[in-house]
């Protein structure tokens, strides 16, 4: 299965950015407002300068307290991004997060970002390919 799939299953494909010099307040009110647990951190609103998650935000809190709020998104984003294409295998994405201990993954066409894709979506789609896997085994077992 290709990353592609996922993206084109997903319901919602709407790839929320925050631009680095927005605080982590307002990133944080980005994510409860919508429910996600990263944001894409992007200059012009297409390309991929980091990402920012909820851990980060929770980490940094507990380092230094409420003043990190007041602080830009680019002082505490993962600058060194790990990404995938379309035509990436799913397998492998998993595996990359599962070794990176990561569950947001952004996916990139000619160094623009076309999509993100999470632990869960590559995990539903998964479990959704062994079942097609599963029952096309039973028909054929039941045709014989």
């Amino acid at each position: 299965m290709l990353v592609q799939q996922i993206l084109q299953s997903k319901a919602n494909a709407d790839i929320l950015t925050v631009s680095p010099d927005a605080t982590i307040s307002e990133a944080a009110q980005i994510l409860a407002k919508h429910r996600i647990g990263t944001v894409m951190v992007s200059g012009d609103g297409h390309s991929a300068d980091g990402i920012l998650s909820e851990r980060d935000i929770v980490r940094e809190l507990a380092n230094s307290g409420s003043p990190c709020l007041e602080e830009s998104v680019s002082k505490y984003m993962t600058k060194k991004l790990v990404t995938c294409a379309r035509n990436s295998n799913v397998e492998d994405v998993l595996r990359q997060m599962t070794e990176g201990r990561f569950r947001h993954m952004p996916v990139l066409e000619d160094d623009k970002l076309i999509g993100i894709i999470t632990l869960g979506d590559v995990v539903k789609a998964q479990l959704a390919e062994v079942a097609m896997e599963k029952d096309a085994l039973e028909g054929m077992i039941r045709g014989m």
